[in-house]
């Protein structure tokens, strides 16, 4: 099949000043499925040339304008952002994702029939949208408790770095900060106040991301904005993380990559216990209940650091990571699309 996938992100690093935590992911994803034996053609604007200065177009090609013709359609969902994709082209600031968006669905989805898949990575995608009751159309979410009539299409652990990880090597990691944090504040405040802020005035730690309301702790080394390639270096210097989730996604059980991020370079996450699914996820001993709970698992890992008990609960927590692999996530793509065509 000919896909075209539709994405306002990067395949690299991207710039240090735009959200895009699916840079992760995608282009892994974007490579399993062409492992499938499928096309892709990237059908918005070429950001990592235009806004980064990468160049993969020996590998990749984009039709940032046209309507090629497709065997089938995935769109990473775009929502109305007032200010940036909601007021007129040329605009100052304006961004041409959400227009993109609706050109590709009048033209493919609604007009062509063309089997599409609307991947909603940030459940921004209305419950009583009429695109949900389309035919030709599947919804997939991160999340575990879907949205009626939606499928689950969890967040893809690329397979290289998966392979890659080694228990017993990663244990061996002098982790100089015991905790960390690396993600933007949006919708977080609650669970930060909850589990992070009370063990951060008892530990060395760090704070990497977009966070611009932080008078309620002054007591946390917030070190502003990390470059994506950075990301792994954070994580790799400390021992422990608390995966921060806003609660429309914990309630439904919608993990973030940083979740394997962290892991894959050594990083032990904690987890609050009300998230939904939370046992899919990590072991039981890592899931927290409150702040004191941080404080107490912190003591934990750092009596474990470097031990041979260390290194079988990171080989126990990379063994959840199995079932998320990309090669598989794409295949579940692949059927979801076959399903609706």
């Amino acid at each position: 099949m000919l896909i075209g996938y539709s994405m306002w992100g990067f395949l690299g690093n991207g710039v240090v000043d735009t959200p895009d935590g699916s840079r992760a992911y995608r282009k892994p994803f974007l490579d399993a499925l062409r492992a499938e034996g499928h096309d892709i053609v990237l059908l918005q604007r070429n950001r990592d040339a235009l806004d980064s200065g990468e160049n993969f177009s020996s590998t990749y090609r984009w039709n940032p304008a046209g309507f090629p013709s497709l065997d089938a359609v995935i769109l990473e969902w775009r929502w109305p952002l007032p200010g940036r994709n909601t007021i007129p082209c040329g605009t100052p600031g304006h961004t041409c994702d959400l227009h993109r968006q609706t050109e590709l669905i009048d033209r493919y989805t609604r007009e062509c029939g063309t089997p599409t898949l609307i991947w909603d990575l940030d459940r921004q995608l209305p419950a009583d949208d009429p695109l949900r009751a389309m035919p030709s159309v599947s919804v997939g979410e991160f999340a575990i408790l879907t949205t009626p009539g939606a499928r689950h299409l969890p967040c893809p652990v690329p397979d290289e770095l998966l392979d890659a990880a080694d228990a017993k090597r990663l244990s061996r990691t002098v982790r100089e900060v015991p905790l960390v944090y690396v993600g933007n504040q949006y919708d977080r405040d609650d669970h930060f106040d909850r589990f992070f802020a009370p063990a951060a005035k008892l530990v060395r730690h760090q704070v990497a991301g977009k966070w611009t309301r932080i008078e309620a702790w002054p007591h946390v080394e917030f070190i502003g904005r990390a470059a994506f390639h950075d990301v792994d270096g954070l994580h790799r210097k400390a021992l422990a993380t608390i995966l921060l989730l806003p609660e429309r996604y914990w309630r439904v059980g919608h993990m973030t990559s940083r979740w394997w991020e962290a892991l894959l370079a050594g990083c032990i996450p904690l987890v609050p216990v009300e998230m939904r699914g939370v046992e899919l996820y990590l072991p039981r001993d890592l899931h927290v209940a409150d702040g004191q709970d941080v404080i107490d698992r912190l003591a934990w890992l750092r009596g474990l650091a470097g031990t041979s008990q260390h290194a079988d609960l990171l080989a126990a927590c990379l063994a959840r990571l199995e079932p998320f692999r990309c090669s598989t996530i794409a295949r579940e793509a692949l059927a979801i699309l076959e399903d609706v065509s």
